[in-house]
């Protein structure tokens, strides 16, 4: 099933943008985005997994729902005109352009467990997405209940006809992009996903570039 379709956007200019920041490899990042205004995400050097969770602003108790967005859209893959819902069936934000053609919902966040599960347990102690949230979170005041299934930005892992899930090679090429539009006010929370064991990361974690344009400005 196709998703991808045309939406209307405005034309984007890196200087007149609100924040421009390069995020480096397997660093947490988060922001709150106004309602209006767009998040564009760069994957500098290709094949990153941006591991994204987002919140309402005012009462994270509100939050994305895989299971939601999954359902509204019938389709696992997150591309141009996915409507990003919480779990109160809210859009939260919408998917304006992407350059790579799907992103994974299914996949999940890495661990220090989830890795000495996979890899050894001599792999435990490498960081991971979830440590990452954690030390993000704690700065609203939030801790790992608040942690939901992730949209994985740029990682592949397609489906196969059994249903297994396979985490491989990635689509995206230096300089894509994906391109969000706050509905509401978001806090959207980031793992630039320190992986090293699979090939989401191309076993090479490396930076990414967040931009923020006030469209209404």
């Amino acid at each position: 099933m196709t998703l991808t379709k045309t939406i209307d956007r405005p034309v984007l200019n890196p200087e007149t943008a609100i924040y421009d920041q390069e995020i480096p490899a397997r660093q947490p990042w988060s922001r709150i985005i106004h309602k209006g205004q767009i998040l564009r995400i760069i994957d500098l050097q290709g094949n990153q997994a941006v591991d994204t969770l987002f919140y309402r602003a005012d009462d994270p108790s509100e939050r994305y729902s895989a299971q939601d967005t999954i359902v509204n859209q019938g389709n696992i893959f997150i591309t141009t005109g996915t409507e990003i819902l919480s779990n109160e069936g809210n859009v939260m934000m919408t998917v304006i352009a992407d350059d790579c053609g799907r992103h994974d919902t299914v996949g999940g966040a890495c661990s220090m467990e989830s890795n000495s599960v996979r890899y050894g347990l001599h792999k435990k102690h490498l960081h991971a997405c979830v440590e990452n949230y954690l030390i993000e979170l704690s700065k609203y005041e939030m801790n790992k209940r608040d942690l939901v299934s992730n949209i994985n930005f740029y990682m592949n892992v397609p489906v196969s006809a059994d249903g297994t899930l396979e985490i491989v090679d990635g689509l995206s090429e230096a300089g894509k992009i994906v391109e969000l539009r706050a509905e509401m006010d978001v806090m959207v929370l980031i793992s630039n996903c320190p992986q090293v064991n699979n090939p989401c990361n191309a076993y090479n974690p490396t930076p990414i570039r967040l931009i923020v344009w006030d469209t209404a400005a």
